[in-house]
């Protein structure tokens, strides 16, 4: 079940550098730091509107400014993400989705270290 919408690419680089920042954090502060994506301010403030109206981030005005706070925790929107890809694209398949990620890419260390965490978490279906 998905709780939050699916970001488009630019929307989710501008929750990044506000869940990369402390918050709350300003309009200017944002397009700044979004300046290297060579977007124009009045673009990340069309960004920021949109997140705000699907529930993503919340404003207020303090001076002169508008500040943002992020209603949504980067991990519960990341875990979404990766739910909703491991559906979509390898129809549930941990196993497929190991195999595209890893693709005999794997060390030794790294599928001990899998086993482990396999093993250890493999107790709640018994």
């Amino acid at each position: 079940m998905n709780i939050y919408p699916h970001l488009p690419d630019s929307e989710f680089i501008i929750m990044q550098i506000i869940w990369s920042n402390n918050t709350p954090i300003s309009k200017t502060t944002v397009a700044e730091l979004a300046s290297e994506h060579g977007w124009k301010p009045q673009t990340v403030h069309s960004f920021l509107n949109r997140l705000e109206k699907r529930g993503f981030l919340s404003s207020e005005k303090q001076g002169k400014e508008r500040v943002y706070e992020p209603l949504v925790r980067r991990e519960a929107y990341l875990n979404q993400e990766t739910e909703r890809f491991i559906s979509t694209v390898h129809q549930n398949s941990l196993k497929g989705f190991m195999t595209a990620l890893f693709s005999n890419k794997v060390s030794k260390e790294d599928l001990s270290e899998i086993k482990q965490w396999l093993d250890e978490n493999s107790s709640e279906g018994e």
